[in-house]
């Protein structure tokens, strides 16, 4: 009888074993496949990055051909953008409470 029980746990163990060797296969698949997506992200945005690049140098060429002060054109852009941004955090509070002093 002590053979068999120790057979069972035996089984079991290894039962239990099998499918713990399983499930770390299938992790180091999936991470396999993370690393295989992160290099290939970092492969685009460097490419991406260069594009943007080449870009950006074509556009200074042509502003500067056609007399565009680009620094001024930025930060009008920077400004408008903050300013948007503070419209839309304060939810057009900021328009009413004016109304409610002019009355």
């Amino acid at each position: 009888m002590g053979f068999g029980d120790t057979a069972k746990k035996i089984q079991t163990l290894a039962d239990r074993a099998e499918r713990t060797y399983k499930k770390i296969s299938e992790l180091r698949d999936e991470v396999d496949e993370t690393q295989e997506t992160v290099v290939d992200t970092s492969e685009r945005v460097k490419a991406l990055e260069n594009e943007m690049a080449e870009q950006r140098a074509v556009l200074d060429a042509v502003a500067e051909e056609v007399g565009v002060d680009l620094e001024r054109v930025s930060t009008e852009a920077h400004i408008t953008d903050a300013e948007e941004g503070a419209a839309a955090s304060d939810g057009g509070d900021a328009d009413g409470d004016a109304g409610e002093d002019a009355a």
